[in-house]
């Protein structure tokens, strides 16, 4: 792939998409909010596989556990939306991080990426909106290269380039899969946390407001992120950012976010960037319409199927 060609692939979709959602669905509350927005928007996304990624923190014993855990949730969240017909294309994900930016973690979601990639016309690619550590997508890189040309990853991590660090829990879990990614010249849109993405927040007025009562799965919703904020000890007065929500969104309507061309960035293991003024472009998304975006993703849950 030329950089015409990959340039070419980093616009938005016109039409309907084939899309793998990696997701680390037991780390928070918003990747049930993304799950879900991406299940309820058939017109234009072609859910093909949900893989489960690993993550380690508070939630989970380590990665693996991590992962097991996302893998339950997302069967949880497939229930509660009345999308059980989703249940046979879930797939468990790289039990541990890369080791070295060499040497793939294989596992049943990177075998499932490689093979519904290779099933793709170069015209028609697929798209992996991830919303977790990038292990599995990385992993998949590793082990067949050849689908760079065939897979257009969009995922939620690192900060923006203006951040002071880049200190974010997406790229920190795995700075050598994120490493292997943006430099294997696979066409990414990259949407940063703080300084982009951190401004998707909501409160619980407005989900009380907008979400409860409306079904099971929004009430399901409105309790997890009530209780996320008593446990992260955020008072009396606070928002919760959602910002999972927005990788999907990207592949949904142009006007919910402005993005750019930049220079693919090189994460450094000391938690900042740095930049190849000769590399290969990405595109970076630098701005998101808050208000737009929520109007539509409530519309969505809180509709009937």
């Amino acid at each position: 792939m030329d950089e015409t060609q990959r340039i070419m692939r980093l616009k938005q979709p016109e039409e309907a998409v084939d899309v793998v959602l990696d997701t680390d669905t037991f780390n928070e509350i918003d990747d049930q909010f993304a799950l879900a927005y991406l299940l309820k928007s058939p017109e234009k996304l072609r859910v093909r596989a949900i893989n489960a990624a690993p993550f380690f923190n508070a939630h989970s014993s380590s990665p693996e556990d991590g992962m097991e855990r996302s893998y339950e949730e997302i069967f949880h969240v497939l229930s509660l939306t009345g999308e059980k017909r989703y249940d046979s294309v879930v797939y468990k994900g790289s039990p541990h991080y890369l080791k070295d930016e060499k040497i793939p973690v294989d596992s049943p979601a990177a075998r499932n990426l490689i093979k519904l990639a290779e099933k793709q016309d170069v015209t028609h690619p697929l798209y992996v909106v991830a919303i977790a550590a990038i292990t599995n997508i990385a992993s998949a890189l590793l082990l067949e290269p050849s689908i760079r040309d065939k897979i257009v990853v969009v995922w939620l991590g690192g900060h923006s380039y203006d951040w002071p660090d880049n200190r974010e829990f997406n790229l920190y879990q795995d700075i050598a899969a994120a490493r292997v990614v943006f430099g294997s010249g696979v066409p990414v849109v990259q949407i940063p946390c703080m300084g982009v993405a951190s401004e998707f927040r909501t409160t619980r007025p407005e989900l009380e407001c907008w979400l409860k009562g409306k079904n099971e799965f929004c009430d399901y919703l409105v309790d997890i992120v009530v209780k996320e904020a008593a446990l992260c000890s955020q008072g009396k007065y606070w928002s919760r950012v959602i910002w999972d929500v927005t990788a999907v969104a990207w592949l949904l309507d142009e006007s919910f976010e402005r993005s750019r061309l930049e220079y693919s960035p090189i994460c450094e293991y000391d938690n900042h960037y740095s930049f190849d003024r000769t590399g290969h472009l990405i595109r970076y998304v630098y701005w998101i319409d808050r208000d737009r975006l929520f109007g539509d993703l409530f519309e969505k849950l809180t509709r009937s199927n």
